[in-house]
């Protein structure tokens, strides 16, 4: 970790009226410590090691005897432990002086992504007398924030994506006018195969589920479940990635089709609703920001509010959005006032997904999904075009 990161956390400390913040992993368990401490994810680790950053004065490593070395590349002072009572004692005057310690953990597991200390280790650092502050709000400025390098790959990611999705769109008509077999899994296939050509790569596969499939939010195709495509046949994709460089950060977008020439009224309806879920979301987060200070559960409540009053409120399975980095599903601010209220702020050169949902069971799910950043002094929604009707497949 450079000097520079250390001076910016002991900054955030003091501003947050915080002594101290401690960084703790056993066997990877905190992959938020390894971003901020910029620490190898790879580098074989098999005991407790700890890592505390006083607001004020010298930063303390508390390694295990055989792993002395592990955190060398921090800046401060070693202290090694090998039986758990050395471990103890290290630990109380690491924190003595310190009340106040900040650690990836969230009460009640209101924001699961912060909670990544476990209820022992909590009970260990309350047991030397410290009060554990969660450090969800520390953790946006430093897992959340894009550099002016990260949002130019996000705008490459941004443009190849929507590129992407009318080549996929393009190609699927033409496999069904030439009566070419096409199943779920072809399509998946397809898109994965458009980000290795656009030099992009993502976590995970992407999502294509036709008619009722798309019912499931989350549905996976297999050897099981893969269903052919067929004119009349509803198709939403939900396609994720980033450019392949390090540190790049994601482009997240839901496209929905209909394979005809024109679209049944029930779909595009539904589409409209959901539609105007999403655009309430970009008109309130743009008209307040950055005047305003916007929690997360704010705006998923706009959106909610929409698609409930259009009557389909029961439908909207899931939070209208979430934090965008590094990781497709960040550690900033999510959209969520469902799942969980979450109440950290919005922040300037941070970005998220907009992306309201409706799902009815047996028959078709809509999801409209767009992506937003929030530069210096307004919101910008990125991927331009962005989807305003059903696409009807066969017209392409």
């Amino acid at each position: 970790m450079k000097a520079s990161i250390a001076e910016r956390i002991q900054a955030a400390l003091l501003q947050e009226n915080l002594n101290g913040w401690l960084f703790y992993s056993f066997h990877g368990s905190d992959p938020i410590a390894e971003n901020i401490l910029q620490l190898d994810h790879a580098r074989l680790a098999t005991r407790r090691c700890y890592y505390f950053v006083p607001a004020v004065g010298e930063p303390t490593r508390l390694v295990h005897a055989i792993e002395s070395e592990m955190l060398n590349a921090l800046p401060g002072k070693t202290k090694i432990y090998l039986p758990w009572q050395q471990l103890h004692s290290h630990m109380t005057d690491i924190l003595t002086g310190s009340p106040r310690i900040a650690l990836q953990y969230s009460p009640l597991n209101a924001i699961p992504y912060i909670s990544r200390i476990d209820t022992g280790t909590i009970e260990l650092i309350r047991s030397f007398g410290a009060d554990v502050v969660s450090s969800a709000d520390l953790v946006e400025i430093f897992e959340a924030v894009w550099t002016a390098e990260q949002v130019e790959t996000h705008l490459y990611a941004a443009g190849h994506m929507r590129k992407s999705v009318d080549v996929t769109f393009g190609e699927f008509a033409r496999r069904i006018r030439e009566n070419i077999p096409a199943t779920e899994l072809d399509i998946r296939q397809f898109i994965w195969n458009q980000y290795e050509e656009r030099d992009m790569t993502s976590s995970h596969r992407p999502i294509a589920s036709i008619n009722s499939h798309s019912a499931d939010p989350h549905y996976q195709p297999d050897s099981d479940h893969n269903r052919s495509m067929n004119e009349g046949d509803f198709l939403p994709i939900d396609i994720w990635a980033k450019k392949r460089v390090a540190h790049s950060v994601d482009d997240d977008i839901t496209w929905t089709g209909y394979n005809g020439r024109s679209v049944p009224d029930r779909h595009e309806g539904t589409f409209q609703i959901v539609k105007n879920g999403r655009d309430a979301v970009i008109g309130f987060v743009q008209q307040s920001y950055p005047g305003k200070t916007l929690a997360g559960w704010q705006v998923d409540d706009s959106a909610r509010q929409s698609i409930t009053q259009a009557g389909y409120g029961e439908w909207f399975l899931h939070r209208t959005g979430h934090s965008i980095h590094e990781e497709d599903q960040g550690n900033d601010a999510n959209f969520d006032i469902l799942e969980a209220q979450d109440t950290r702020q919005l922040m300037r050169d941070t970005s998220f997904s907009i992306e309201p949902g409706v799902y009815l069971k047996g028959q078709f799910g809509v999801r409209s999904e767009v992506n937003a950043y929030l530069a210096e002094s307004k919101a910008v929604v990125t991927g331009k075009p962005i989807q305003t009707h059903v696409t009807p497949i066969l017209s392409l």
